[in-house]
């Protein structure tokens, strides 16, 4: 199925990675899938999201107030900073220099006992639903390609994940914004 990935469908997929490490959620859900459709400037979901309103950041905040961000370690950064070390500062230079997460916790184990790489977190039920449904979205539309706007699809015919409440939320009514995307990919015929 990744073969048929658009590059926004796969800048998506890293995108929503990224955004579980960065929030220290321990699997790609629908709501990073939605926040890896809106990180990009190019790609059909994102104006389609911002012509409703719904943008990055706005939905990084829902995000963030629906699934409160656990404790990313012990140490008291205030009391680190009254000495002078700034910990966001190091993170970054670190992350710089080493790549995004790489000061994250070590790696977990999986259900079966395997390691997890600190650079791959797993996707949830939800998710991988979502990523299955564009597929179906883009054979609907007779699509040979998966792009952005089949994932906003497939987000929106899932309908339970965190995605579909932050755009309910948002006051964005699902079923109108199902016929703008159809409409809009209805107009592309390849991939673009």
């Amino acid at each position: 199925m990744f073969e048929q990935f658009t590059d926004q469908a796969r800048e998506t997929v890293k995108l929503a990675q990224e955004s579980a490490r960065r929030l220290n959620h321990r699997s790609i859900g629908t709501e990073h899938l939605l926040l890896g459709l809106l990180g990009q400037s190019q790609a059909v979901s994102t104006g389609i999201l911002g012509r409703h309103g719904l943008d990055h950041e706005r939905a990084y905040q829902a995000v963030v107030r629906l699934v409160p961000r656990p404790p990313k370690d012990t140490l008291d950064a205030d009391a680190l900073e009254t000495i002078g070390i700034d910990l966001s500062a190091i993170r970054e230079k670190v992350e710089a220099t080493f790549g995004p997460g790489s000061l994250d916790r070590p790696p977990q184990r999986n259900h079966r006992g395997g390691l997890l790489s600190g650079r791959h977190i797993p996707f949830s039920s939800r998710a991988k639903k979502t990523l299955e449904l564009s597929l179906r979205e883009a054979l609907a539309l007779k699509h040979k390609y998966i792009g952005d706007g089949h994932i906003l699809l497939g987000l929106l015919r899932e309908g339970e994940g965190l995605a579909s409440r932050v755009i309910a939320d948002a006051g964005i009514d699902a079923a109108a914004l199902r016929r703008e995307i159809v409409a809009e990919l209805g107009t592309r015929r390849t991939a673009g």
